[in-house]
């Protein structure tokens, strides 16, 4: 099935609150460009560096998410451009961006990422560190970011009960910080699910869900 029929057959049962990000990782401009035609305009790359190079070539009106872990020494090469960072997992990244988005002059969006999988592998903070954050002084002088909401990944497992577990215990991580609303902390995203389980996701309460191969088919590493 083309990327397009698979693209169109998701989006038609994909509920109207839901933002779909296409997840491009790997794939080649060829492939986002057919997924652009049929109307997507947010895709989401793990690796900053290909991200770079693919916006560099594409339409100007795509929205590039990050989606990946995220080091500080590489926010410098997307924060141009970048329209969402997905994964902000301490203090010290949150004001790199900050720092960087000055430099252009704009502000970046970015979702705080929450540990809720059993892996070590899995990165993300913790309640008591996302409370901490926007609860100081330090987190107050940032000026030029913006926390739309909070992301995060389930443990890789065929165990429905525990992902179930670990997207309500996200959901409900925001709902108890939706309700502060701070010049720079504006809640309204749970960026959870991706191809195997973005439906099980969105009973749970996502409203963004990240998905890849359902629309672009299995994935080649060896590039």
């Amino acid at each position: 099935m083309s990327i397009q029929k698979n693209l169109n057959n998701l989006i038609s049962a994909l509920p109207e609150y839901v933002t779909l990000v296409a997840v491009s990782k790997t794939k080649p401009v060829g492939d986002i460009l057919e997924a652009y035609t049929t109307g997507q305009r947010i895709f989401g790359e793990n690796k900053v560096q290909e991200m770079v190079e693919k916006q560099s070539g594409l339409p100007e009106d795509i929205q590039w998410h990050m989606i990946g872990h995220l080091q500080r020494n590489k926010v410098k090469y997307m924060a141009g451009f970048v329209s969402l960072i997905h994964g902000v997992d301490n203090f010290k990244l949150l004001k790199e961006v900050n720092k960087q988005a000055i430099k252009h002059s704009r502000t970046i969006d970015c979702l705080f990422q929450i540990k809720i999988a059993e892996e070590d592998s899995k990165f993300g903070m913790t309640v008591e560190d996302l409370n901490s954050i926007i609860n100081s002084d330090e987190f107050s002088e940032l000026k030029n970011i913006n926390i739309v909401g909070v992301m995060g990944m389930a443990t890789f497992t065929d165990n429905k009960d525990q992902i179930q577990k670990e997207f309500i215990h996200l959901k409900s991580v925001f709902d108890s910080i939706s309700s502060k609303k701070l010049f720079n902390f504006n809640p309204e995203i749970v960026s959870m699910g991706m191809s195997g389980d973005y439906q099980l996701a969105i009973e749970c309460g996502s409203n963004m869900v990240r998905i890849g191969s359902n629309i672009f088919g299995a994935r080649n590493y060896t590039n």
